[in-house]
């Protein structure tokens, strides 16, 4: 098993997701734009034992990520699975970003997951095998989370569009769309979340699902 490689790996869904495919027993890559929150989530996987490799990487940085997603490669070569798990959640209504503050919101739940998604998959294509997932949000569009709306509105073509190119190919491409806050503990705890994603990882190519819209579950 080559691994997994988590985009995006803060304190809530990313480490979760991270955790989860470790368990598994896969050697996982995670990527942050801080060093901080690499030093925190490698210290947190290692501590359960698995095999956890840090990168650091501005997903703005188009460049920057590219290196990374080559230097996880070079070390555990080309992943079973690709998780791009990073967005720019903030309070906005229409207008009142200018068009630049939205591009720049464009790069973080767009852009980066462009690079990533291509930069990976079509070498899951060459392999004829592996699992892309985006993490999705905003099912509704809503006026007080304008640019997040546009971007996981655009996440959710873009993912359409890679599954369609790439599916042929053997590469699931599959979002999972979260409908409310992330905490622990709550209806939206990040590791009742991940086990959607390492579901789509294992689903035989007949039963795959490109979507998953995750409501909130119980607390128990």
């Amino acid at each position: 098993m080559s691994g997994a490689i988590v985009v995006g790996v803060g304190p809530g869904i990313g480490l979760s997701v991270a955790r989860r495919f470790a368990n598994e027993g896969l050697p996982v890559t995670v990527l942050a734009r801080t060093a901080e929150t690499i030093d925190r989530a490698t210290a947190d996987l290692a501590a359960s034992g698995a095999r956890v490799r840090g990168i650091r990487a501005d997903v703005t940085d188009e460049r920057a990520l590219r290196e990374a997603l080559d230097t996880a490669v070079a070390h555990e070569g080309v992943p079973d699975v690709l998780v791009y798990n990073v967005g720019l959640i903030r309070a906005d209504a229409p207008g009142e970003l200018s068009i630049a503050d939205h591009l720049e919101a464009w790069k973080i739940n767009v852009g980066g997951a462009m690079t990533a998604a291509t930069h990976i998959g079509s070498r899951m294509v060459d392999a004829g095998k592996g699992t892309i997932v985006f993490t999705g949000g905003m099912p509704n569009p809503e006026p007080t989370l304008t640019s997040l709306s546009l971007g996981k509105a655009g996440l959710r073509a873009f993912a359409e569009l890679l599954g369609r190119s790439y599916g042929p190919a053997g590469v699931h491409v599959a979002t999972v769309t979260v409908c409310g806050p992330v905490a622990p503990g709550t209806e939206y705890d990040p590791d009742a979340i991940a086990e959607h994603y390492w579901r789509l990882h294992t689903q035989a190519v007949q039963a795959w699902e490109h979507e998953v819209v995750f409501a909130g579950e119980p607390v128990a």
